[in-house]
């Protein structure tokens, strides 16, 4: 039994198991309501300290409250005037290279550092003779991360992110002022964010360093209706929250489920909502004199069945490997009924030894070998 006392307040705490490592005094302070600023901290990633604004008064010094334990006899202040003070100087030293672009920035309303710069911060800063300074965004291939590294703040939780769960390059170059988050190599080189859980950085990042790129210049959170879902692209079915506005899905995020996904979801489903508004065939078109003609349905039907009889009735179907059942008997009763008798569907099963192919789509398979059915 570990007792200490917190803002003046007794407390105790009994381990769970007796090998097991106490919490720290962050995660003590939020179990027990009290609240602690931070940008570094995230409960799903290691322990880095770098952002210092978890500091809080341990016993007669000021220490980063999320990197260390909470021990017997630890007198604990967590917003007297001594550490209110070195929150406000935290604050102040992170806005010196931060641009102040709030207003086109899509972390806007989103953003740690605008809500804690409001209620840590100053009301001014004394840096005015100093020039911001400017970096470079790191190479990047793809279109779905949209970086901006001024507005950085080297919490590193994207870098620990890369490193812990996920499994691309991302790391910290440098020291000091000179410290930025980069790839390592130059940008002649073939890097790549497109890791099936990049996306996640997005979400993870306090600031509007890295944001969604299709989502830019859209809409703000406080103009969309929130939804929750499951993810429908994904056997898992992880748990989403999708933003609607004017009638349309125009983003997806994840939502905690600590039993299923946690906090991650894959880029799949993340940008999967550009499907069903861009790119879309709504009608049928013919190419006819080198340009697209639409069509209606009933035309398009009548010219292929028309097109079918002039081959002699004769027609091959290729499934592949992902057509569900259901859709080749469709097909087949189609045919049917258009009275085109010969007619051979043919399946071709790859990868017979890889277990997870099986489910796929809900499709099973009982005999090992190509499967030949002439109807």
């Amino acid at each position: 039994m570990i007792k200490l006392k917190v803002d003046d307040i007794a407390c105790l705490y009994k381990k769970k198991e007796k090998n097991t490592y106490t919490e720290t005094i962050l995660q003590f302070c939020y179990n027990n309501g009290v609240t602690i600023p931070c940008f570094c901290y995230h409960e799903k990633l290691s322990i880095a300290g770098n952002c210092r604004m978890c500091i809080v008064q341990i016993n007669n010094g000021l220490g980063v409250s999320c990197a260390v334990n909470i021990a017997d006899a630890m007198v604990i202040y967590t917003d007297n005037k001594r550490v209110q003070e070195a929150r406000e100087s935290i604050v102040e030293f992170l806005l010196i290279n931060h641009p102040l672009d709030c207003p086109i920035c899509d972390q806007g309303s989103e953003c740690d550092l605008q809500d804690i710069s409001l209620i840590f911060g100053s009301d001014r800063g004394r840096f005015y003779e100093k020039k911001k300074r400017a970096v470079d965004n790191f190479s990047q291939r793809g279109p779905l991360i949209k970086t901006v590294m001024t507005r950085c703040i080297h919490c590193t939780r994207c870098v620990r992110f890369a490193n812990e769960i996920s499994n691309f390059m991302l790391g910290i170059i440098s020291r000091g002022l000179q410290m930025e988050i980069g790839t390592y190599v130059s940008e002649e080189e073939n890097i790549s964010l497109l890791d099936i859980l990049s996306g996640n950085i997005i979400d993870l990042c306090p600031v509007g360093a890295l944001t969604s790129m299709p989502y830019a210049f859209k809409v703000r959170s406080w103009e969309v209706v929130y939804y929750s879902n499951i993810d429908f692209l994904d056997s898992l079915g992880s748990s989403i929250r999708l933003h609607i506005y004017s009638n349309k899905i125009i983003r997806i995020l994840p939502l905690l489920d600590e039993n299923l996904n946690e906090e991650w979801i894959t880029n799949k489903i993340r940008f999967s909502y550009d499907s069903f508004l861009l790119n879309r065939i709504n009608y049928p078109k013919i190419k006819y004199i080198n340009k697209f003609v639409v069509f209606s349905w009933d035309f398009l039907i009548n010219y292929i069945l028309k097109w079918i009889r002039r081959k002699n009735n004769i027609i091959f179907s290729l499934l592949g490997p992902f057509v569900d059942i259901i859709t080749s008997l469709s097909l087949k009763n189609f045919f049917n009924i258009q009275g085109l008798s010969s007619i051979v569907l043919y399946f071709k099963i790859r990868w017979l030894y890889d277990f997870k192919f099986f489910f796929l789509l809900n499709i099973i398979y009982f005999i090992p070998f190509y499967l030949l059915f002439i109807i």
